[in-house]
């Protein structure tokens, strides 16, 4: 079965408000809470074929806002992206967001109650574990007992040594980025923080800058953490055998049982220890190239002793570094960003040529399963912002070929499916993705809500057309290997051009032939061939077979075999893709196995 993976960041999920005032507080534009997630709301998230839910934006991360009567410090407001702050920037990793509780005295058990849901609904959870940096200000009031915060006992008087769990600058203090934040929060407590200057002496690192002075574009909310690397890159941890690619899960495990690991590794064990008991079902990690192999060796060996089908996914941009972080790191999926996504992203903005999807397939032949696609996340522009393609219907090839062209994971980003644009100017950063820092409103999504009634009652006709091409895209049970056939028709086909591009997924009995036509206007017609190397391991006997398009049901076609000869006649309109399925006559052994 394949994963589908469904990313909603649940501070915008339920969220009806629609007044979007830039910088707004969550009393002026909403805020989503976790009794959003409604059972209605799931059935809906399960329509779309998602098998985990990615709640993006649960940890307990720096945000500007008073909870100090439940015990939780304020945090600096100059310290924080935006007034929601970055879910990226975490303060306590030992519980959630309390702006997502009805109560936020009672958080975690609000949090645990959706997990029960999502459970009850056939779906998993999965939520970001953070490992590269925390927010400047960490400080956790959830630990259990003996767990200590990261940096309660560094040594601050040495860049570096093993067991700190931070980078510190000796005899420099930390200087601030001047920021162009355009609001002053309205709360006496807060504003008195704003008048009194950040003091941090010595300086630590940036999460992605060693610099004192970091500049406004870096991670200046967030500190480095220390995994044992030291500042001229060698490492205070044990070298894996070079024949580690090879071993299993539980070899990982025992070898790093005997063996003493620094103190930021113990401390991410128990972190994810203690969500795993509270029914989590995996992570999502972030920037986990920014993190050592070996750790992840370490890590998810651990996971997996206690869940063996915990899923991992990590962040990663690196394709040199694909197989370690799978065969050394444990991971399930890796991103597939800068192959496949910059591909077709470059087809529909600026009508490059198909083949360069099977040019940018062919390197990862070995590890197609344990890539995951997609064509929207937090990170990247929606498909229907003004910075991308501007019309959701643009990216809808882009978006069939990503979900079956073989059998990696899928995910969808909440909105994607009606066509979210991203147009509102929400405070820290700029439109075109929605904001992760701000509280705003999701106006198409909104419209899905409707009124937390989770139907679509408020839907365009033409965003409730888009939810339906997704719901059916994504239930399609597209299996089998891949098979190129894209070339040989660029070569041999009359007619066929590197607008259309097309593949075939084949089972023992099962042929899928898959169809897409990136062109915005122009549809084409043609005769699509099965090579003749590929079609001579099918048992096909000589004739003609009827097919009927499975994503709609209304385009029909007729596949041909006459020896080494196989072909269809296709007529594809603009933006179209078909999904014709052929299906071999099994042979007596076979059905009575059945």
């Amino acid at each position: 079965m394949k994963t589908i993976v469904y990313q909603v960041l649940v501070r915008l999920f339920g969220n009806t408000c629609t007044r979007n005032v830039p910088y707004g507080t969550k009393e002026e534009n909403g805020v989503g809470k976790f009794s959003d997630f409604t059972d209605a709301a799931l059935e809906g998230i399960k329509q779309l074929g998602t098998t985990h839910i990615w709640l993006t934006g649960v940890l307990h991360h720096a945000l500007v806002g008073d909870y100090t009567a439940i015990g939780v410090p304020n945090d600096i407001p100059y310290l924080v992206k935006g007034r929601a702050g970055s879910p990226y920037a975490i303060k306590d990793s030992y519980n959630v967001n309390p702006d997502l509780a009805d109560d936020p005295t009672r958080r975690l058990e609000e949090f645990v109650a959706l997990v029960d849901r999502i459970h009850q609904h056939g779906m998993k959870v999965v939520i970001d574990m953070v490992p590269n940096h925390v927010a400047r200000c960490y400080h956790s009031i959830s630990n259990p007992k003996g767990v200590e915060d990261f940096g309660a006992q560094d040594n601050t008087q040495v860049e570096y040594v093993q067991d700190n769990n931070f980078y510190y600058n000796v005899g420099e203090s930390l200087t601030l980025p001047t920021t162009t934040v355009g609001y002053l929060p309205e709360e006496p407590a807060l504003r008195a923080l704003l008048l009194t200057p950040y003091k941090e002496y010595p300086a630590k690192w940036t999460g992605n800058s060693r610099s004192s002075s970091p500049a406004l574009t870096d991670w200046y909310e967030t500190i480095k953490l220390n995994y044992g690397v030291a500042p001229d890159g060698h490492k205070d941890f044990d070298s894996l055998p070079l024949e580690v690619a090879h071993w299993d899960v539980g070899a990982h495990y025992a070898f790093w049982r005997s063996r003493v690991v620094p103190s930021t590794w113990r401390k991410f064990k128990e972190i994810v220890s203690f969500w795993l008991s509270l029914g989590v079902d995996g992570f999502r990690y972030d920037m986990a190239e920014m993190v050592p192999v070996e750790f992840w060796s370490y890590l998810n060996s651990y996971i997996k002793s206690r869940r063996p089908d915990a899923f991992l996914m990590a962040e990663i941009y690196n394709p040199d570094s694909y197989r370690d972080y799978l065969h050394i790191g444990k991971m399930d999926a890796l991103y597939n960003k800068v192959g496949l996504y910059d591909t077709l992203r470059d087809i529909i903005c600026y009508e490059h040529s198909t083949d360069r999807i099977d040019q940018v397939q062919v390197p990862l032949t070995d590890i197609w399963p344990q890539m995951l696609h997609f064509m929207e996340n937090h990170d990247e522009q929606r498909i229907a912002s003004d910075g991308f393609a501007h019309n959701p219907h643009y990216g809808l090839p882009a978006m069939a070929v990503s979900a079956h062209l073989n059998e990696a994971s899928v995910m969808v980003y909440f909105g994607q499916e009606v066509g979210e644009a991203a147009r509102e100017h929400a405070g820290f950063g700029s439109p075109t993705r929605t904001s992760i820092f701000d509280y705003i409103g999701v106006p198409a999504f909104q419209r899905w809500v409707n009124g937390k009634r989770y139907d679509g009652g408020a839907l365009t006709p033409e965003e409730a057309a888009l939810r339906d091409y997704y719901c059916r895209l994504l239930s399609l049970s597209v299996e089998g290997a891949f098979r190129y056939i894209h070339g040989y028709n660029r070569e041999h086909t009359p007619y066929y051009n590197d607008k259309v591009y097309s593949f075939v997924r084949e089972t023992a009995h099962t042929k899928w032939l898959i169809i897409a036509n990136f062109s915005k206007h122009d549809g084409f017609g043609f005769e699509l061939q099965v090579p003749p190397e590929l079609l001579s391991t099918w048992d096909l006997p000589n004739g003609s077979y009827p097919l009927v398009d499975k994503l709609y049901g209304k385009v029909q076609t007729h596949f041909h075999r006459e020896g080494n000869y196989g072909h269809m006649r296709v007529d594809i309109a603009p933006l179209q893709t078909l999904f014709f399925k052929l299906e071999e006559e099994k042979n007596e052994e076979e059905k009575n196995e059945e």
